[in-house]
């Protein structure tokens, strides 16, 4: 297990280095061209203006679906805090691994007590994209998420009951489940909603132009699928490991007692999954791409497809022929895979929100 981490803390390291000089050398030679440009008048005749600059008055322009990729970043944000203090906790020992039902209180817990984390993140994302629906955005950011694990969850109970098997839910913990769903998690998300609303939308360094900048023609390598497809690899590469010893538990009825380990795990996922979605969000900008906003969250959602491409393959350890568990392992490991893309396109979503802000704020605009 020590190796398995040091290999993957080694890898991370390394390439990490790699995408910071990268994306440190080109942001100074751009700095170095770009206010030269706009401060010496004699050479800023003969020279023209090429790189992401040219997209000032359009890269901060609304995404499509405002409210749909607002309500996914909220919820993203709400997993993120969830999963890093539970597994804080269990790291420095309050939550026993023994113990799997306090584990999973307090996951439940935590996910409710976030959900004025969740309407604040989105309610102020979506004063920025000045969505008018307001009510509606904040009903479904209460009700979505927690809408599509419950139905998954039920039909999964409804099947494990059918089987008679020891693990069904009794009705009075899904009673207890809806009770914590509509009288403490929805009230904070509208109340979360209302400080949300109450502030300033995100002020933007640059001002967007009435009329969209025409795209030119992009290569192969530059495409949201490609993006997509590459975008996965580091992040899930890094936390492979883990996540085999995370499902064995889960699964293989193993304990799993390493929370030190995930731990630094969670926040090399968290480093890499930011990083190589910056690396993508700068160069789709120097080819004057401004259609970052989804591109950002769906490169860093890109991990769960992955996840869900090895529970195909870790399937076979299970030894099982039944269809009620095909239906069980697949309907969970989809929920935890969807979960998990959330969490991590909300990750790389702010990451390159906070670089566009950071690099347009750097430059002078003529």
């Amino acid at each position: 297990h020590w190796y398995a981490i040091l290999e993957s803390l080694i890898i991370v390291i390394v390439l990490s280095a790699m995408i910071s000089a990268i994306l440190v050398r080109n942001l100074r030679r751009d700095f170095s061209r770009y206010n030269k440009l706009a401060t010496d008048e004699e050479k800023s005749e003969d020279l023209e203006e090429f790189g992401w600059k040219l997209l000032h008055a359009d890269v901060f322009r609304p995404p499509a679906y405002p409210m749909m990729i607002a309500i996914a970043t909220g919820t993203g944000v709400q997993i993120s805090c969830m999963t890093l203090i539970t597994v804080i906790f269990s790291a420095v020992g309050f939550i026993h691994p023994s113990n799997r039902g306090a584990l999973l209180m307090a996951i439940l817990l935590l996910y409710v007590l976030m959900g004025s984390v969740n309407g604040y993140i989105t309610a102020r994302l979506y004063k920025t994209f000045k969505g008018k629906a307001w009510q509606r955005a904040t009903t479904t950011t209460a009700l979505a998420f927690p809408g599509i694990c419950f139905a998954v969850f039920f039909a999964m109970n409804i099947l494990a009951l059918t089987q008679h098997s020891t693990d069904a839910v009794p009705f009075t913990s899904i009673l207890l489940l809806l009770v914590l769903w509509f009288g403490i998690s929805t009230p904070l998300v509208f109340l979360g909603s209302y400080f949300g609303y109450k502030q300033d939308a995100i002020e933007f360094p640059v001002n967007t132009s009435n009329i969209p900048r025409q795209i030119p023609d992009q290569p192969w390598f530059m495409t949201t699928t490609f993006a997509l497809i590459v975008g996965g690899v580091l992040p899930f590469g890094s936390s492979f490991v883990e996540l085999y010893f995370i499902m064995s538990s889960v699964w293989m009825d193993q304990y799993y007692y390493v929370f030190g380990f995930l731990l630094l795990v969670f926040l090399i996922l968290v480093v890499t999954t930011s990083e190589i979605t910056l690396l993508f969000n700068y160069f789709h900008l120097c080819s004057e791409n401004y259609h970052w906003w989804w591109r950002s969250f769906l490169t860093g959602a890109s991990v769960g497809a992955y996840v869900l491409v090895y529970s195909f393959l870790y399937f076979k350890n299970l030894h099982s022929n039944r269809f009620s568990t095909y239906m069980l392992y697949f309907g969970y490991m989809f929920l935890a895979s969807f979960t998990l893309s959330l969490m991590t396109g909300s990750i790389g979503f702010l990451a390159s929100l906070w670089f566009n802000l950071t690099i347009f704020g750097s430059i002078k605009i003529d």
